[in-house]
């Protein structure tokens, strides 16, 4: 039986209109004279959904009793029974009932497919296996049902059914995805636009991954070797040198050319590993490439043409970038063509770009030379070329050169003290120069086999060829020692201006200095203390001992602090290399001082300001009920029996009343001060979010007139202080139902998102401008509220610093349709029960 086709609708997030369309393409195919039934749809509520499924056939499901419960599900064996032509199948991802005969959905359709019946289904991104954790990260929700993405890479074809995220944001607004009593929590939290372009840009990728995936199986299937240009793919060939970084950032910029272009970025190295480059520069070079936006790639290959072509060609490049060769035309001339024009020869339909840059056409250059002028492994060498070449060189010359051929016989072994030279240096070239000389002198010179001359020419060609040979070696020798000053002052280059970025970079400048110091002078360890012996930093394993060396940072009368470095002793241009580095040091602790001042200094100078804003609310806010109370108790006082009862009553109740409001004050400006010092006494507790909002709202005696409640019952409880996170409640209630719209009720909201519970307290009113947003949770603040009757404006300020001191946030956010909502979020309980609780959050 020929196996059926499947036909995935894959969408960014709910809402976007999966089921909709798979619908309207039933109909569509149903009108064509196609057999289309509903195996199973979820219309979710959505009247204009279930309208569409009206008149197409409808599979019965099958029930399923778990718990006492009746659950519905896709009925398989009645599908297979109607054999239609298409069955429509919602929810691919759909985990089936305990008790069905498949665990998943997914596995439902495969027992479709294999009865040879096309099958319709519709998927959510975020529940494709391989992307489910990525979804987790930008959305902050675990999703339980996944698909394999065998299952979906698998599919015939394979749709995304797109939405702009704005527009699923209005119609999400619009009532149209969810009921109103979810719409704003869904609004401001799965559904927020960062996260709906996040997904949508995961959903277009993952096809265009697939459509990728699907273009080289059909090339593979039908032998195509050419490039299909049906994307840009820039790949750039790094070398290690210097100019890869201009390289690359050609290379991007080729790939921005187009929409959906791709930079790669490939280095090829060789099977032996004698064609190596820096790691350093290769490293650095990597992480351009992946700040660029591209993929590092690294491939083996002796023919580095070969192998970047045969690289491009896998990966269907449409363009090389390669440098300019840094070979002299002279070398170029020796060595025939480089690597540009192999790779230009063997690119084909391949565009090849050639990037000059600085280093270009510079001409070789011989190897840096590390260790000492030349090592002893170096200088062994030599002496063992000496020892082994001398004798085979002797014995083929006397074997084969004719008597008069002195001259040749001088060349060859001037050659082989030449190459001694090369290899090990000075030592061992007038060994062999020495010994050449002799052994020319036994076998070549009249009379043989002594060393003896008969002919004063010979004696002064000898002398001239020994004169040579040291001279050749005092040449390569200097040349050694040369090479390692310049790789010494190079490394020491490297290593300040090193060293003057970790200063330029801050705080973190005086661990990394003592860290640069233990790595530049190879020690077990260093540490700075301060003078007293506070250890500042430290990297490695000091160990006290007597080769300890023990430096002052600044004024050697009155250190900052104390360099030790333990493990190791330094030379004279290593002693001249940490004093800079001590100096460094220095200017960095300095540094710190001066931030940490002027942190005190930011510090006092917002406590001032707070003090004097306190000191301007006490001499007018106070003011007021402070008159009241004491002009009401003094009219009792005054007028002693003469007052009426009710006109006592009335002042009686007028100082109550004046006396309560300074109380409440006085009380605001503690918790403010008790806030902005860091003393704050939180006594954490798992708390019931239900309870304390009906308490605050009990408290400020609103009625269902004034608030609508909409608390979810499965909430958890949540990580606070029950008393502070109730005066946070009130305090964001009372703010929401003075402010929202006349005739509007103030919405209180309670949801979970991830390991956090949310309170979302919803006004109607005038909002807050996104810029100022930040300005109602100054102290003192009531934002252009001239009602001077309504407190000091710290109801806002206290709730922020009640809600951070409990471990939790408070951010104000827009209201659809006009208003602002105030999210207060905490650990749930369950997830924060690890975690101690403390007296006091500062």
């Amino acid at each position: 039986m020929k196996r059926g086709r499947l036909r995935v609708l894959l969408g960014a997030a709910p809402g976007v209109g999966k089921t909709y369309e798979m619908l309207e393409e039933g109909r569509r195919l149903r009108a064509d004279g196609r057999d289309v039934v509903i195996a199973v749809v979820e219309t979710h509520g959505r009247a204009p959904t279930a309208a569409l499924a009206e008149g197409l056939p409808l599979i019965p499901r099958r029930v399923v009793r778990h718990r006492d419960v009746e659950l519905t599900e896709l009925d398989v064996d009645a599908v297979r029974e109607r054999h239609p032509d298409i069955a429509l199948v919602d929810e691919l991802a759909h985990t089936n009932a305990p008790g069905s005969p498949n665990a998943k959905r997914w596995q439902d359709v495969e027992e479709l497919l294999t009865a040879g019946i096309d099958v319709i289904t519709t998927v959510n991104v975020q529940h494709i296996e391989s992307l489910n954790h990525v979804v987790e990260q930008i959305t902050g929700v675990v999703q339980r049902e996944t698909v394999p993405d065998a299952v979906v890479r698998g599919a015939d074809q394979v749709e995304v059914v797109d939405l702009a995220p704005q527009s699923l944001r209005d119609r999400l607004s619009a009532g149209l995805v969810y009921p109103a009593e979810r719409i704003d929590a869904a609004l401001s939290n799965y559904f927020r636009l960062g996260n709906l372009t996040a997904l949508r840009e995961l959903a277009l990728l993952w096809l265009a991954d697939e459509v990728d995936s699907a273009l080289k199986r059909y090339r593979a299937e039908h032998g195509i070797r050419g490039t299909w240009q049906a994307r840009e793919r820039v790949v750039v060939a790094l070398t290690g040198g210097p100019e890869g970084d201009t390289l690359l950032r050609r290379g991007a910029r080729i790939a921005a050319r187009s929409a959906g272009g791709e930079l790669l970025a490939v280095h090829v190295s060789s099977q032996d590993g004698l064609r190596t480059a820096t790691a350093g520069a290769l490293a650095s070079q990597r992480a351009l490439v992946e700040s660029l936006g591209g993929t590092y790639h690294q491939i083996v290959g002796d023919d580095v043409p070969r192998a970047l072509v045969d690289f491009a060609r896998s990966v269907d490049a449409t363009q090389l970038v390669i440098g300019a060769s840094r070979r002299s035309r002279l070398a170029a001339l020796l060595t025939g063509a480089g690597i540009g024009a192999t790779v230009v020869r063997e690119s084909g339909d391949i565009d090849v770009h050639i990037v000059t840059h600085a280093a270009a056409a510079r001409g070789l250059h011989l190897p840096r030379v590390t260790g000492g002028a030349l090592s002893v492994t170096r200088r062994l060498l030599g002496f063992a070329v000496a020892l082994v070449g001398g004798p085979l060189l002797s014995w083929l010359l006397f074997a084969t050169s004719p008597d008069d051929s002195i001259t040749t016989d001088v060349l060859a072994y001037q050659l082989l003290v030449v190459v001694v030279a090369l290899v090990g240096g000075i030592w061992p070239a007038l060994f062999a120069a020495v010994l050449s000389g002799l052994t020319l002198d036994f076998l070549f010179i009249e009379p043989l086999f002594t060393v003896t001359i008969a002919d004063p020419d010979h004696a002064l060609s000898l002398l001239l060829y020994v004169v040579i040979a040291i001279l050749v070696s005092w040449i390569v020798d200097q040349a050694a020692r040369r090479s390692r000053a310049a790789q010494r002052a190079a490394a020491e280059s490297e290593l300040l201006a090193t060293v003057a970025g970790s200063v330029l970079r801050g705080e973190s400048a005086v661990p990394a200095l003592v860290s640069r110091a233990r790595e530049a002078f190879g020690m077990t360890g260093v540490r700075l203390v301060s003078r007293d012996g506070t250890v500042l930093a430290t990297d490695g394993e000091p160990v006290p001992d007597e080769r300890m060396i023990r430096v002052p940072v600044g004024e050697a009368s009155t250190p900052r602090a104390f360099l030790e470095l333990h493990g190791g002793e330094l030379d004279a241009s290593a002693r001249r290399l940490l004093d800079v580095m001590v100096v460094q040091l220095d200017a960095a602790l300095e540094r710190s001082a001066l931030t940490e001042t002027a942190r005190e200094a930011g510090a006092l100078a917002e406590t001032d300001q707070v003090r004097t804003a306190l000191l301007s609310a006490v001499s007018h806010d106070l003011r007021r009920p402070l008159a009241a109370a004491v002009a009401a108790i003094g009219g009792l006082r005054a007028a002693g029996d003469s007052l009426s009862d009710e006109d006592r009553a009335e002042l009686l109740a007028t100082a109550d009343e004046s006396l309560a409001t300074l109380s409440a004050l006085v009380t605001d400006l503690l918790d403010v001060s008790r806030v902005e010092a860091g003393v704050l006494a939180v006594s954490l507790a798992p708390v019931d979010a239900a309870g304390t909002i009906l308490a605050a709202v009990d408290e400020l005696g609103l009625g269902p007139e004034a608030v609508e409640l909409a608390l979810d019952p499965d909430l958890p409880l949540v990580q606070a202080d029950p008393v502070l996170l109730q005066r946070v409640v009130v305090n964001l209630l009372a703010n929401a139902v003075r402010h929202t719209a006349p005739g509007t009720r103030v919405r209180v909201a309670t949801s979970r998102l991830g390991p956090r519970a949310q309170i979302r307290i919803v006004d109607h009113g005038m909002g807050v401008p996104h810029e100022r947003q930040d300005d109602i949770f100054a102290p003192f603040q009531r934002l252009g509220d001239t009602d001077n009757t309504t407190g000091l404006g710290l109801g806002l300020a206290l709730s922020r610093g009640f809600a951070e001191g409990m471990g939790g946030t408070l951010t104000p956010e827009d209201t659809p349709g006009g208003g602002l909502t105030m999210v207060a979020e905490f650990p749930v309980a369950e997830v924060a029960a690890s975690i101690p609780s403390s007296g006091a959050a500062s």
